[in-house]
């Protein structure tokens, strides 16, 4: 039986000047860490250099999601400041919304705060996990576009970037509380450039939700519990798959979109995917993703998929050749989590 993964284990020392707090400009300049998880060889290039590790009719998977302006301030009723974190809908026909809100002790059922647009808001119920139900006065979509911000991760002080390099070029279908940062760093040109090399792409929908502001919950790694995110897959994606030398997941959120329709053959639904070590991948190959927080259901992903690579590994020989290529990436200078570096995982 193998023992319980302690919380504790998943944890490492990042200095505060290592979070990077602006893009990389242009995006393809970010620094690209490469990981050879069989063997832990580790090489370093430019993210537009990415292709050298690319054979032709390998697979690119991205999630397309579009970040939508989810941070809305506000006031409350006696004057003081309140925020809406808005995370999905729960019914589109009457402008109830999922949220995270501050103050939310000061704010009982029903309260009513006012947007800087003049719009109003009614918080409502509580609905387990932290989050409220909030109703708008008007369509919310509109109302976003009005008086909206990005809702970048609170570790970001420096709110400078333009609202679109948290974007990424591709985005389509609004609906995610935080970018799916590992495809920030693509841009147009080596998108075509790649495309020209026969590496195909391919899109997934996963709208990135409430988990990505939640550390892991208690002592152990079991003891943690994925909120559920909306997924699609199309079958031109699902086509592609299946002639794909290999496939390469662009982020978290692909893998977990990727994992899931291979075990459930549905199209579209909820997932509440947690890949922890081990963990058998059904379709992904090959991951880029950006460097994660100490103690995050994501760093937990990246351990099982670099451990699915290794011969006879256990999960503390992942995390280890996972966490020395992360000390590596200190000392090299590398920027960490949203607007961070990348890395290759093969």
């Amino acid at each position: 039986m193998n023992a319980r993964l302690r919380v504790d284990d998943f944890d490492y020392d990042l200095p505060s000047e290592a979070i990077a707090q602006v893009p990389a400009e242009p995006r393809d300049s970010s620094r690209l860490l490469v990981l050879d998880r069989s063997t832990g060889a580790i090489s370093h290039a430019r993210f537009s250099e990415v292709g050298e590790w690319l054979r032709p009719d390998d697979l690119l998977v991205v999630n397309d999601s579009r970040v939508i302006p989810a941070r809305l301030p506000a006031t409350r009723a006696g004057g003081g400041a309140a925020e809406i974190l808005l995370l999905r809908p729960l019914d589109e026909r009457d402008g109830r919304w999922e949220a995270l809100v501050r103050p939310s002790r000061r704010l009982a059922v029903r309260s009513v705060v006012t947007l800087h647009s003049g719009h109003r808001v009614e918080v409502g119920e509580r609905l387990g996990d932290g989050t409220r139900a909030v109703r708008f006065d008007g369509d919310p979509h509109a109302i976003m576009a009005a008086a909206g911000e990005m809702p970048l991760p609170p570790y970001i002080h420096d709110r400078s970037a333009p609202p679109d390099r948290y974007q990424t070029v591709y985005a389509q279908p609004p609906g995610s509380a935080a970018a799916p940062t590992a495809g920030l760093h693509f841009t147009p040109t080596l998108l075509a450039a790649l495309e020209a090399q026969g590496v195909h792409r391919a899109s997934v929908t996963l709208h990135v939700g409430l988990d990505t502001f939640r550390p892991l919950d208690g002592e152990f790694v079991d003891e943690h519990h994925i909120h559920r995110e909306w997924y699609e897959i199309p079958a031109t994606t699902r086509e592609a798959i299946a002639t794909a030398h290999r496939v390469a997941a662009v982020g978290t959120t692909a893998v977990r979109v990727l994992e899931t329709a291979a075990r459930t053959d549905a199209d579209a639904g909820w997932t509440d995917l947690y890949v922890t070590p081990p963990y058998h991948f059904l379709t992904v190959n090959a991951l880029i993703t950006n460097f994660h927080l100490p103690r995050s259901s994501l760093l937990l992903l990246v351990t099982a998929f670099v451990q699915a690579g290794m011969e006879e590994a256990n999960a503390t020989a992942a995390r280890n050749r996972l966490l020395d290529a992360y000390r590596v990436a200190l000392e090299g200078g590398y920027r960490f989590f949203s607007f961070g570096d990348a890395m290759l995982i093969i």
